[in-house]
C-alpha cells in the first residue's frame, strides 16, 4: 500500500425507508455526489439496528425488517467534501451525519519500490 494522504469522510446515516421526492434518500446522495464529482460514493446496508426511538428494527425472520439501517458513505479531499455539505441541507432531515478525518492508503507498490519490497 502506498500513503495517499489526509482526506475526509462523510457519512449519513438513515433508514432505508428515507426518500427525497419519492427516490430513496441514499440514491439521491449518491448521484449528488456524483454530480458534484466527488471521488467516491458507498451505500450500506444494516442488518440490525436501532436510532433515536430505541426501536430495534432487524432483518431477522419473524421480525419487522422495516426502517433498517443505511449508511452512506464519501471518501475525497478535505475541501471537496466540506464544499459537497451544502448539498444535503433540507436533503437530510433525520438520522446522523458525521465527518471524520482519515489518511488514504492506496493499493499498489509503495512509493519508490518498484519491487513491491520483496
Amino acid at each position: 500500500m502506498r500513503a495517499g494522504g489526509a482526506a475526509l469522510r462523510l457519512t449519513v446515516l438513515t433508514g432505508d425507508g428515507a426518500t427525497w421526492h419519492h427516490r430513496p434518500l441514499a440514491t439521491e446522495i449518491v448521484h449528488r455526489a456524483h454530480a458534484a464529482g466527488l471521488a467516491g460514493a458507498s451505500v450500506f446496508h444494516g442488518v440490525e439496528g436501532f436510532g433515536a426511538s430505541s426501536v430495534v428494527h432487524s432483518a431477522r425472520l419473524l421480525s419487522m425488517s422495516e426502517h433498517l439501517p443505511v449508511a452512506v458513505v464519501i471518501v475525497d479531499r478535505a475541501e471537496r467534501v466540506r464544499a459537497f455539505l451544502p448539498q444535503l441541507d433540507g436533503l437530510v432531515t433525520g438520522g446522523v451525519v458525521t465527518l471524520e478525518e482519515v489518511e488514504l492508503l492506496l493499493p499498489g507498490e509503495p512509493a519508490g519500490d518498484p519491487e513491491g519490497g520483496r
